[in-house]
Order: C-alpha cells, then structure tokens, then sequence
C-alpha cells in the first residue's frame, strides 16, 4: 500500500507509540485521524501536524462512541485504508502479595481496554475498509495493525492482567487475518520490548540506562519512530499479514 492520500486512524494517537505513529504516517503524505481520550495532548498534536490530521476524544471501549464516530469519519472522509492500535494500560499487580489480592476489577479493566477496546475498533474499521473500491494496481484495501507486546511471551511478575490481555492480541492476528483476506484486508501485531515512552522518560536517567543495558543490542531503549517505523513498512509491504513481529532488540525478560 502506498500510504500517500490514504486514511489511517490511530488509536492511543496522543502520546508515546500512536504519536509517533500518527506523525510517522503523516510525514508520508497519509490523513491521519488521533483517537484518544487526553483531549489536551491530542488537540496540540493536531495543531502540530496540520492540515489532512484530526483528533477525536473516543473511549473505544465504548460501542455507541466508536459507532458514531465511524458514522461520522465515513461522511468526512468517504473511506478508510489502515486502522493502528495503540491504546492500551499497563498496571503493575501480584495476585497474592502485601497489598492482598489482586482486584478483579482492574484484571477487567485491563482486558476491556486492551482487548475489547481493540476488538470494538477493528470490527467498525472493517466493515468501511471493506467498502474501499481499489484503485488500478491496488491489491489491498486495507491493513490493521494491532499492539501486543513482548510480555504475551515472557510476562514478569506483576504481569498477569497485562500479558493475558497482549496474548490475547497475539492470539487474534492469524484468525482475524485469514477471516478478512475474503475482503482483501491484512492484519498484522507488534509486540514492542522496552519502548522510550512518556512514562519511562520520566524514571531517573540510571533506572533509563540499567534497562537499555538489559537488551542485547542495541543495548538501549526502543524509540517510538521505530515503532512508527515498522507500522509504516507493515503498509508498504503487502505480502506481510497473519504474523507477529517482536520488536525488542532481541531481548528475553527475566522474572523481574
């Protein structure tokens, strides 16, 4: 897919990967759509880029949300070619420890954010990318591109709710890929390791280095532009669907 004039939404679009993402896909010529619910950090990204951007607060756990929005996106814009999803939550709980047990309602939470939230974009998405009458040369219609993580494989203690919810994402890419190849859809995960994001870029500059250190090479963090990157040559590349592609720097995460 040529992502030039093309029309991707970005989930979690305001900050860290989706940003990145957004901008990434922006800087290519692409129309970009921001979902996310910081209204602040989307409006100035929005303001950043400029013309062919917009931002949209959406829960998308939220299923009246996510339909009016696509309602509205398909009479703004008449099509959509590439839906990223980014958005997501990370808490950090034992299952039995000092604090007691772990909340079952931030076990759902987590699932709901990141699996639902997920699931309720990528089913709209599909349904308007299926409307996309391809252009002479074109292959594809559309491409998904699903978030997951390094911990669905090595999740560490205090992981559970996290890496059950990015299993699950790494679960649906070969199903959902071959149930929409019939509308000639590809949908591809990342599963980034240890990413730059806001969150990390605020811990002291030595808990920084001592993290980078853990990855084989190159021995840092990951930047987000990687992961903008990535998502890019995931579009480009049609023959890429069905699969998951860690992006870690060959790390392996201990226990703790």
């Amino acid at each position: 897919m040529n992502v030039a004039g093309k029309v991707f939404i970005i989930t979690g679009g305001a900050s860290g990967l989706g940003a990145a993402t957004a901008t990434h896909l922006h800087a290519q010529g692409a129309r970009v759509v921001m979902l996310d619910m910081n209204q602040a950090l989307g409006l100035a990204l929005q303001q950043q880029l400029g013309a062919n951007s917009q931002f949209c607060a959406v829960d998308v756990t939220d299923e009246a949300q996510v339909a009016a929005f696509f309602q509205q996106l398909e009479q703004d814009y008449g099509q959509l070619n590439g839906l990223i999803n980014c958005a997501g939550i990370a808490p950090s709980a034992k299952v039995f420890g000092r604090k007691g047990l772990h909340e079952l309602a931030m076990f759902q939470k987590v699932l709901n954010i990141n699996v639902s939230g997920t699931f309720n974009m990528l089913r709209f998405a599909t349904a308007l990318m299926s409307k996309y009458e391809r252009q002479a040369g074109e292959e594809e219609r559309g491409v998904i591109v699903n978030t997951a993580s390094v911990a669905a494989y090595d999740g560490q203690i205090g992981q559970v709710a996290y890496a059950a919810s990015k299993g699950a994402i790494v679960s649906m890419t070969l199903p959902l890929a071959r149930e929409l190849s019939q509308y000639a859809i590809r949908v591809m995960t990342i599963a980034p390791g240890i990413m730059e994001t806001p969150m990390l870029k605020g811990m002291p500059q030595n808990v920084q280095d001592a993290l980078g250190e853990m990855v084989p090479f190159p021995p840092r963090l990951a930047k987000p532009e990687e992961f903008a990157q990535l998502v890019t040559q995931i579009c480009e590349n049609a023959y890429l669907n069905g699969e998951v592609i860690r992006l870690d720097g060959a790390i392996r995460m201990a226990a703790k």
